[in-house]
C-alpha cells in the first residue's frame, strides 16, 4: 500500500477535532477543578506547594521538548495559578501538594516543539500524570516511545494514573509499539497516528481492557489484527487505517458492542467481511475500503440501524448488491466503486431517505436507475459512471440543477436523457435519447466484446479533496 499521507477533509476532521478541543479545554490548569477541589483564588491552593521531585522532572521534559524559554527561571513554579505553564495542568493531591496531571505540546495557545525534540522518556516519572497529548511535535531527530519498565516499588507506581496517550503526527517518531505500553492498564485513550511506527500489533494489546479509543492510524505496521482485540469491550472507537496489516478482519472484532467507529482503510486486508460484523448495533461509521475484501456482505447487513458512513471502495467483491443495504435507515454516505458489483441498482436504495452521497461508480451494474432516487432530497452526491447501466434517466430538470455537476452518470454505453429535458449546461456525461429511448454510442472505456469496466479510481479522494498531511 501508498504511505503518502493523503486524508480525505471530512475524515480529518472526525479524527482529530475531538482530540483537540479536548486539549484546548484544558489550556487552564485551574478553571476545570470540580466538587471540592480548591479553586484557582482559593488562598489554600495559593499557599500548596509543588513536590520539588516532581518539579526537576517537569523541568527537564521541557528542557527536552521545547526551547522557547529558560523555563526554570521565568517560571519557577510552575503550578502556582499565578504562574502557570500553558499546556500544563496541575491538581491538588491528598498529600498537600500540587501535581502535574497534563501535558499539552503542538496546539496553540500550548507550547510548540523545537526542531530537535526528542521523546522524553522522563515523562513517566510524573506518577499523577493522567494525558499526554503531543501532536506535530518530533519533525528532526528520529526518535521513539520509551517506558520504563513497571515497578511496585513507586507510590503510586510509575504511570499508574495515566488515562490518554495521544501522539499525533510526528514524521519522525519512529519505531514499534513497546510491549511495556500495554501494562498501563489505566489507559482510556491511545491515539499514535500518523506517525512512522513499524512491526505488528502486539496480542498483548487486550491487556489495556479500559480502552476506549484506539487509533494507530497512518503508519507502517505489518502483520494481521490480533483476535485479542475484540477482548477490549469498552472500545468505542477502533483506527487502524493506512497502515500494511493483512490477514482477514478477526470475526471476534463483533464482540466489541459499544463500538461506533471502525476503520481498517487502506491496508491489505483480504477475505470475507464476517457477519459478526451485524452485533455492532452502535456502529455508525464503517470505512473498509481499499483492501482486499471478497465475498458476499453479512447477512445481518441491516441490523446496523446505526450506520450513518459506509465506506467500502476499491475491494474485488464481484457480488450483486444487497437490497438489505435499503433497510439502513440513518445511512448518509454510501461508497461502493470500483469493486465489481453486478447486477442492478437495488430499488431499496430509494429508502434511504438521509443518503447525501451515493458512489458506485466502477462496477459492472446492469439495468435501468431506480426512479425512486429522485425522491432523495439530501442527496448532493450520484455518482454511477463507468458501469453498464441502460435506459431513459429517470431524473427531472429540479433534480438536475440541485445536483448540477456533483452528478456524474458518463460512461455507461446505453443510458440516455429524454429529449424534452433541459439541463442548462450541466455535463452529466449522457446523450438524448434516440426515437427508440436508447442510446446506442459506446463509451471509450466500454470494450466492444462486452467487457466491463473496472479500473482503478479514487473518486473517494477527488469528491472531498485532501489534505497532505506529510510526504516522505
Amino acid at each position: 500500500m501508498s504511505h503518502a499521507k493523503f486524508l480525505p477533509s471530512h475524515l480529518l476532521l472526525l479524527t482529530l477535532l475531538p482530540l483537540l478541543f479536548s486539549s484546548l479545554a484544558c489550556v487552564s490548569a485551574f478553571s476545570n477543578t470540580k466538587g471540592n477541589e480548591p479553586r484557582a483564588n482559593d488562598p489554600v491552593l495559593a499557599s500548596i506547594t509543588m513536590d520539588p521531585v516532581e518539579r526537576d522532572t517537569l523541568f527537564c521534559v521541557m528542557k527536552n521538548m521545547s526551547s522557547d524559554r529558560d523555563w526554570r527561571s521565568s517560571n519557577p513554579d510552575p503550578c502556582k495559578p499565578d504562574s502557570s505553564w500553558p499546556g500544563i495542568e496541575c491538581k491538588p493531591g491528598l498529600d498537600n501538594l500540587l501535581h502535574v496531571t497534563r501535558l499539552d505540546f503542538g496546539v496553540a495557545p500550548n507550547p510548540t516543539c523545537k526542531e530537535s525534540a526528542t521523546f522524553p522518556s522522563e515523562i513517566f516519572e510524573l506518577p499523577y500524570l493522567a494525558s499526554i497529548f503531543f501532536l506535530d511535535c518530533f519533525k528532526g531527530v528520529e526518535t521513539s516511545l520509551s517506558l520504563p519498565p513497571p515497578t511496585r516499588k513507586a507510590s503510586p507506581p510509575a504511570y499508574a494514573s495515566l488515562q490518554q496517550l495521544s501522539l499525533i503526527s510526528n514524521p519522525s517518531f519512529v519505531g514499534a509499539i513497546p510491549s511495556h505500553i500495554f501494562s498501563i492498564t489505566s489507559l482510556r485513550v491511545l491515539t499514535l497516528s500518523q506517525n512512522r511506527l513499524h512491526g505488528t500489533i502486539p496480542d498483548s494489546i487486550s491487556e489495556l481492557n479500559s480502552l476506549v479509543h484506539l487509533d494507530l492510524s497512518y503508519n507502517f505496521l505489518t502483520g494481521s489484527i490480533p483476535s485479542q482485540i475484540g477482548r477490549l469491550k469498552d472500545l468505542v472507537g477502533l483506527d487502524l487505517s493506512y497502515n500494511s496489516l493483512a490477514g482477514s478482519i478477526p470475526p471476534s472484532i463483533g464482540q466489541l458492542r459499544l463500538l461506533q467507529k471502525l476503520d481498517l482503510s487502506s491496508n491489505s486486508i483480504a477475505g470475507i467481511v464476517p457477519d459478526s460484523l451485524q452485533n455492532l448495533r452502535f456502529l455508525d461509521f464503517l470505512a473498509i475500503s481499499n483492501n482486499n475484501l471478497s465475498g458476499e456482505f453479512p447477512k445481518g447487513i441491516a441490523k446496523l440501524q446505526n450506520l450513518q458512513y459506509f465506506i467500502m471502495d476499491d475491494n474485488p467483491m464481484f457480488v450483486k448488491l444487497p437490497w438489505q443495504l435499503g433497510r439502513l435507515a440513518k445511512l448518509q454516505e454510501l461508497r461502493l466503486s470500483n469493486s465489481g458489483y453486478s447486477g442492478v441498482i437495488p430499488g431499496s436504495f430509494a429508502w434511504l431517505r438521509n443518503l447525501t452521497t451515493l458512489s458506485l461508480e466502477n462496477n459492472r451494474l446492469t439495468g435501468g436507475i431506480p426512479a425512486g432516487l429522485s425522491d432523495l432530497e439530501k442527496l448532493y452526491h450520484l455518482n454511477l459512471s463507468s458501469n453498464l447501466l441502460s435506459g431513459v434517466v429517470p431524473f427531472d430538470a429540479g433534480f438536475f440543477k440541485r445536483l448540477g455537476s456533483n452528478m456524474d452518470l458518463r460512461e455507461n454505453s446505453g443510458l440516455c436523457i429524454n429529449g424534452s429535458q433541459s439541463l442548462d449546461g450541466i455535463n452529466i456525461g449522457v446523450d438524448v435519447c434516440r426515437d427508440n429511448g436508447s442510446n446506442s454510442s459506446l463509451p471509450k472505456s466500454v470494450d466492444k466484446s462486452g467487457g466491463a469496466p473496472f479500473q482503478v479510481c479514487n473518486f473517494y479522494f477527488q469528491l472531498m479533496g485532501t489534505v497532505i498531511i506529510w510526504s516522505w
